[in-house]
């Protein structure tokens, strides 16, 4: 497998409806091949927010790259800068909301929940 380099300042940049901030996939299978995972920058300005639920069968990850922002998990809100991140497994939530004078970007990442393929069925 050949290494691929993304030009992440290349791929485009989408406003999202309501207050959800904007998204740019800067890691899919059309970019680089990448099958089984997605991988997202996002920014939330003033009042907008990221509420992020994995289904039943996938994981996803939420770092902070810049900002500052307020992540809510189980009801209960953190105050959090960038290096912080969350791990969400299937069928897990939070949100995470922009707080602080200047953008909040994030680096999310969703993965399916991986199949062992030792298991045979019937065995």
């Amino acid at each position: 497998m050949a290494t691929t380099f993304i030009d992440t300042a290349a791929c485009a940049r989408v406003r999202l409806q309501g207050l959800q901030g904007e998204v740019a996939e800067v890691l899919n299978n059309d970019l680089c091949g990448a099958k089984n995972v997605v991988g997202k920058l996002r920014w939330l300005g003033k009042g907008e927010r990221l509420d992020a639920q994995s289904g039943q069968d996938e994981h996803q990850l939420i770092y902070l790259m810049e900002g500052e922002g307020v992540i809510t998990l189980e009801r209960k809100d953190y105050e959090v800068a960038k290096g912080a991140g969350i791990y969400l497994g299937p069928g897990e939530a939070a949100s995470v909301m922009h707080a602080g004078a200047v953008p909040l970007k994030l680096f999310h990442l969703v993965v399916p929940k991986a199949v062992d393929e030792r298991v045979v069925p019937g065995s």
